[in-house]
């Protein structure tokens, strides 16, 4: 039986990641079964098997393509023109744009890390990924003049990670949820949070004007 090529087995992974998605997200992490999985992508147990072992290892499969998703979003957010508009662009992918299902299975994901050591510790890494990326991305914004954060940018990262979990929990239980019509006002916050001027494409030069600065922050 001939090889197949690496591009083939790639995709076969990113379809097999896919199918198991929705799976978890439909029966749960429990009531879900690998056949269950082979059954969604329409593949034998063997194919399934080769590339993934367990259903922990299809969570860690998940978990990092995520992971590495949000790292290439955050790249060009930090590179953005505009950083608030650019953040609230990210906020309606999240929030908005992306499947519901995919809202539900991050709430499984975290429940299940409640009670399941491996998946805790892949559910650790991963927030603690994010929390780290975000804080890197304000103190960055910050030293260029971009934002003048209200509070220290860990502070500022995690309550922005804070808005929007909330955001997606609610998409996840309320199929009535429209996070779009709420999508002004959470980012009338978060610019209030942030203090970014109304329009940052030339704050590397200007930087930030004394009336958005708050008291007690330089």
């Amino acid at each position: 039986m001939p090889k197949l090529k690496p591009a083939t087995l790639e995709a076969r992974r990113e379809h097999i990641l896919d199918a198991a998605e929705r799976c978890f997200a439909r029966a749960g992490f429990h009531r879900c079964t690998m056949a269950d999985i082979c059954a969604e992508a329409a593949i034998s147990p063997g194919a399934l098997y080769l590339h993934f072992e367990s259903k922990e290892a299809l969570i860690a499969g998940i978990v990092e393509r995520n992971r590495a998703q949000l790292a290439d979003e955050l790249a060009e957010l930090a590179n953005a023109p505009d950083f608030t508009a650019a953040l609230a662009a990210l906020g309606e992918h999240y929030a908005v744009e992306e499947p519901q299902y995919k809202r539900i299975l991050n709430l499984e994901i975290a429940a299940e890390a409640t009670r399941n050591e491996k998946i805790a510790e892949l559910f650790q890494a991963c927030d603690r990924f994010v929390i780290d990326s975000f804080t890197e991305l304000i103190d960055r914004a910050t030293r260029e003049g971009r934002i003048n954060p209200v509070g220290d940018a860990r502070k500022m990262a995690q309550t922005i990670c804070i808005i929007g979990e909330g955001m997606f929990w609610r998409r996840a239980v309320d199929p009535a949820f429209n996070g779009r019509e709420l999508m002004g006002s959470v980012m009338t916050a978060v610019s209030a949070l942030l203090n970014a001027p109304k329009s940052d494409g030339n704050a590397n030069q200007d930087g930030p004007s004394d009336t958005n600065v708050l008291e007690g922050h330089s």
